[in-house]
């Protein structure tokens, strides 16, 4: 059974900068792509971002582009989300998600959610 572990995540002010990662265990038995979505308080669980097995293709919300980043890392069980220039919108619970092979928005696992508040 393949578990995601998040940490990271905190309360950080409003331009600030925060970093999430995912760490994936239960051997996986093939490639993966690993993604990041998050849910604020009364609203639906909505997709941040995700990245291919060989980390050559990234996706983004429109509403992440040029502020976020994800990547992955060595070995590639690893996923993380840089934050930079937060806004008070992109407060809620960031939940990591895999998916065998490529990425196509139906992440099969996911974490337990951490959660980031974003403060005036």
């Amino acid at each position: 059974q393949v578990q995601l572990v998040e940490s990271g995540g905190g309360l950080v002010q409003a331009g600030g900068s925060l970093g999430l990662s995912c760490a994936a265990s239960g051997r996986p038995f093939r490639s993966y792509a690993m993604g990041w979505f998050r849910q604020a308080l009364g609203k639906e669980r909505e997709f941040v971002a995700a990245i291919n097995w060989s980390a050559d293709s990234t996706y983004y919300a429109d509403s992440v582009k040029g502020r976020f980043t994800i990547s992955r890392g060595n070995p590639k069980n690893t996923v993380y989300l840089q934050m930079n220039s937060l806004k008070i919108e992109d407060t809620a619970v960031y939940y990591c998600a895999l998916q065998y092979g490529s990425w196509n928005n139906r992440p099969g696992y996911w974490g337990q959610g951490t959660q980031v508040t974003v403060s005036s």
